[in-house]
Order: structure tokens, then sequence, then C-alpha cells
């Protein structure tokens, strides 16, 4: 019994080490999201652009639409805005969620560096992006016209994850609702 108590240790030593050594071999941008193919969370949120007006997660729901974390404190967020404001105008409607920000400082970003969004709601506190799962900003869902999660992509979204991820999820998405 002495000896094993000596050997517990070492033992717990290389789980561990498994554990951690299989985790350097997971894709960073692939993190599992137990929202996928469920409703947007309910939400009740005042927004940016006027804090009079109260949204929901029904204001969502009609078109295919991609939701986006972001804030100013983000400096990936400011990698990705060129892109949204590109998709914005020509492919799909984005909504904001504008994460733990301070609004005045989010309005003069929006307006120095353009609005992609629809609109943009306060999640001052974290709430809204706990129910979502964020583990960071920046984040993007992909939301049917239901209102259902299809996808979530962690990180920027650039020209490249845009064409070759988002975009045939999007098509994907068009064609399922044509065909029903």
């Amino acid at each position: 019994m002495q000896r094993l108590k000596l050997f517990l240790p070492l033992v717990m030593f290389v789980v561990l080490a498994g554990f951690l050594f299989v985790g350097l071999f997971l894709d960073k941008q692939t993190l599992p999201s137990p929202l996928l193919d469920e409703p947007f969370p309910a939400f009740n949120l005042a927004t940016l652009n006027a804090p009079d007006v109260m949204v929901s997660e029904h204001d969502l729901k009609g078109n295919i639409a991609l939701v986006n974390v972001w804030a100013t404190w983000c400096t990936s967020c400011r990698a990705e805005h060129p892109q949204l404001l590109a998709i914005a105008d020509k492919e799909i409607p984005i909504y904001g969620v504008n994460y733990k920000d301070d609004s005045e400082d989010a309005r003069r970003w929006l307006q120095e560096f353009g609005d992609p969004y629809r609109f943009s709601v306060m999640d001052v506190k974290g709430r809204l992006g706990l129910d979502l799962g964020v583990y960071g900003a920046p984040e993007t869902y992909l939301m049917d016209a239901r209102g259902v999660i299809r996808y979530k992509h962690v990180g920027v979204v650039d020209v490249r994850v845009w064409k070759d991820i988002l975009k045939p999820q999007v098509e994907m998405l068009k064609q399922e609702a044509a065909e029903s």
C-alpha cells in the first residue's frame, strides 16, 4: 500500500501530461458550441445607437444573418471590421453584440470606422455573451431565418473565412430554404 502512494503523483502527472499533449493538436478555431442547431438565446437589451429602443431574439428572425460579438477593446475586431462592412453591404444582414464595452466608446468607434450592423445591442454586463458561450471577441454566429444558430466562428472574419467557410454555409442555408 505504501508503494502505491509513492506512485500516485507519477500517475497523476502522466494523465495530466497526456491531456495537455492532446490539447496541442486541437484546432483553436473550432470550439464546440452547445447552441448549434438551437434557437438564439433569449434576451431583451437596448440598442447601441438608440438606447431607448429594446430588442430581443425575435428581432433577429426573418433572414439568414450573422451575429457578431465585438468590442472596442478588441484589436482583432478592428482587423475584421472592413470585411464585415463588405459583407453587410452586399451579402447578408449582420447584427452586433457589443460585449462588455463602454457604450460611448462603441458609438464613436462605429462612427469612425463605419457601422455594418442592422443594430448592435449593448451587452454591458456580458449576460448575453455568457448565454452564447462566448470565449472572447470576436465571435460570429450564423443563424437561419428561424433564428436557429447553425454555425459558430471564433476569431476574425477575414476574406478567407468569409469565402471558404461562412459564405458556403450561407449558400447551403439559402438552398435549404428554397427547397422547403
